[in-house]
């Protein structure tokens, strides 16, 4: 027997550390509910909510997508300095962000080879590498 969406938003919650709350459960089952990586916006979150008939302000989103990242279970992927993707992907892969539709998809972890890395500073050490893919069509001239 499978999992419900609800069954699997509750373990992801639960084995973040995360209490139950009504709306993380909410917001967790259209997240992880099928089991599917996806990356979203709090406003495509939100919209997806009220679509499902949901009760949740997007204030409530932003907080929530904040606790999730925080607690570890979400990854945020931040194009442009100001536009916010949520991944639930939280391994370490590269991201294609597509100019035309504005939206991140996965690319493929297995063709990116990275060398090497500056030596961070006195003190410091490097948390994560992120990598931003951007996308637009090719000017094809006749």
């Amino acid at each position: 027997m499978h999992p419900t969406h609800e069954e699997n938003a509750n373990r992801w919650l639960s084995d973040a550390g995360l209490r139950p709350t009504r709306q993380r459960l909410t917001l967790a089952a259209l997240l992880v509910g099928d089991g599917q990586h996806r990356h979203v916006t709090a406003e495509s979150l939100f919209d997806a909510a009220k679509t499902d008939g949901a009760s949740v302000s997007l204030a409530t989103v932003y907080n929530t997508l904040r606790a999730f990242c925080d607690a570890g279970v979400l990854q945020e992927i931040t194009v442009d300095g100001s536009k916010s993707y949520f991944d639930t992907n939280v391994h370490d892969h590269p991201h294609f962000y597509w100019e035309s539709d504005s939206r991140v998809t996965d690319a493929p972890s297995e063709e990116l080879v990275i060398q090497s890395l500056p030596e961070p500073p006195e003190g410091m050490e490097i948390a994560s590498v992120d990598v931003v893919i951007r996308l637009r069509k090719k000017n094809i001239k006749p």
